[in-house]
């Protein structure tokens, strides 16, 4: 959320203290067809854009521990106690040979 938001002070929130966030909608992604779900909450392509709209006061979203790591100074990461768990698909062509995609699913697979 915006650094000068008033919950962005605290140590932690529920999800329903985020969810229901007039001023702040949460931001929609688009869906594997490319459309939006409706709602009021931007339009969001990637987080450069994401974290801009939040920024701005128009957005918030509820990522990842990991996505908050290195945030702007003009936002903030507040835990989210009863977030839901983020499950992470890698998708790969079969017949690829690259290393770095094999170097990759290597990590990814030993975490």
């Amino acid at each position: 959320m915006p650094a000068a938001h008033p919950l962005a002070g605290r140590s932690r929130v529920r999800m329903a203290g985020v969810t229901t966030l007039p001023e702040l909608p949460m931001a929609r992604w688009p869906g594997p067809g490319g459309s939006y779900p409706e709602g009021p909450g931007a339009e969001v392509r990637n987080l450069t854009q994401l974290f801009q709209l939040i920024a701005l006061g128009r957005t918030t979203a509820v990522i990842p521990e990991s996505a908050g790591a290195d945030l702007r100074r003009d936002l903030a990461a507040v835990p989210v106690l009863d977030a839901p768990p983020v499950t992470t698909v890698i998708a790969w062509p079969p017949h690829s040979r690259l290393r770095a995609v094999a170097d990759l699913i290597r990590v990814a697979t030993c975490l």
